[in-house]
Order: structure tokens, then sequence, then C-alpha cells
């Protein structure tokens, strides 16, 4: 269906890298391609997880964070959670299964070391033909950067947050 298939990475201090990653997977559901949507760092029962649910005949979303901010070095169960999401995020892009795979914020999460950079190449350099692979998150390594076939960087302009507009569900949440 999509021949291929490319590396996408979505990055910067900006905002909408996630968003973007959310359309990109809504827009393959309409194309009818199955999809597999893993959350780094995040958990908890937020919009985004719920849309995705509205697609389950489709799209297969998983969070691999204990919802907790990383301060200094990871705790043991961020690296639990890390190292869990890299094998099924793994085992669902070698699975045959998913046209489009996501690793949403993969970047903070190497960049903290909860997972290697050299993983996330290692998943990009197996990456079958065919399959799509989008990976999120600020503070892209300059690796994975050279390795992708679309790079994009989100860079803020202006944000509402900073004038005390605090995180609103349906928008950031």
């Amino acid at each position: 269906m999509i021949g291929k298939g490319c590396v996408h990475v979505y990055t910067g201090p900006g905002k909408g890298k996630t968003t973007a990653a959310l359309g990109l997977a809504i827009r393959a559901c309409g194309a009818g391609m199955s999809v597999f949507f893993g959350q780094f760092l995040k958990n908890g029962d937020t919009s985004e997880m719920k849309a995705l649910e509205r697609f389950a005949d489709l799209v297969t979303a998983r969070q691999y964070g204990s919802g907790r901010f990383v301060r200094g070095a990871p705790s043991n169960e961020d690296q639990t959670l890390g190292a869990k999401g890299l094998a099924e995020t793994k085992e669902a892009m070698l699975s045959g299964g998913y046209q489009m795979i996501f690793m949403d914020e993969a970047n903070v999460a190497a960049n903290y070391g909860i997972i290697a950079v050299e993983e996330l190449l290692e998943l990009i350099r197996t990456r079958p033909d065919g399959v799509e692979l989008i990976i999120t998150g600020r503070n892209a390594d300059q690796r994975i950067i050279d390795a992708a076939d679309l790079v994009t960087e989100m860079r803020e302009i202006k944000h509402y947050y900073k004038a005390g507009v605090a995180a609103r569900r349906g928008v950031e949440k």
C-alpha cells in the first residue's frame, strides 16, 4: 500500500509533535492501514488514547511510561517500561501486521537514557519494506535525524502557556 515505507521524525521544542503523529495515524486508518501507536514516558487516561480507542479495529495503542516527569537519572520503573515498549514495538514492527509504527516521545526516552539511541537506530535499520516508522519527541539525536527520511522540527514562536493558560483537555491532554 505504501511502497517501501519511510522513517519520519517529529522533533523540536515546540508544540505539535504528538498531534502531527496522531493526524498521520488517523489518516492511515482512513486508508485502512493497521497502526501500532506506542507512547513512551506517558501514562494515563488522555484524550488522545481515547480517540485511538475509537479505531480499535485498526489501531493498537500502548503506553510505556510511569506518567511522571523524569528528573535526573531514570528510575528502575522507567527503565523497565522503556525496555518493554522497545520490545513490543520491535515485535509489532516485525510481525507483518502493521503498516505504520509510532514511537511517541521515543526521542525523549533516548535523551534520558531510558532506551538507547543505538536501539532506535537498529529498529530503523531492521524496518521491513512497507512499514512506515514515526518517532516523535524533542531532542532527537543527530544520528536518528541522519537516518530518517523526513524530519520536521517544531519550534515555538508563541505559546499561550506563557500567558498562564494551563494544559486543556482535548487540546494539550
